[in-house]
């Protein structure tokens, strides 16, 4: 066989791959482009309410609580000074 026969047949099967492989990928781009189905309006906010209720549980804390309150002093300086005690300034 000539040579310009045998390159003539190799681009012509890879320009038919390139057009399926090319098909391929618009036809999966246009379906993910594709709008989802609407939620009706009855299974919508149970469905919000369901969603809210798993999002916060076990997330946010108590409000009533307030986790500094029983915190140890660690401060070494409230325990080093002797005369914090004495007042100085007689305009207090």
């Amino acid at each position: 066989m000539n040579k310009k026969i045998i390159i003539a047949i190799i681009a012509s099967v890879l320009l038919i791959g390139l057009g399926f492989g090319g098909y391929l990928v618009w036809a999966n781009l246009k379906k993910s482009k594709e709008a989802p189905k609407a939620i009706p309006m009855e299974n919508a906010t149970g469905t919000a309410e369901k969603m809210m209720d798993e999002a916060t549980r076990a997330v946010l804390p108590s409000i009533q609580t307030n986790p500094l309150e029983d915190k140890p002093d660690v401060n070494p300086a409230s325990k080093a000074n002797p005369i914090k005690d004495i007042k100085t300034n007689p305009f207090e």
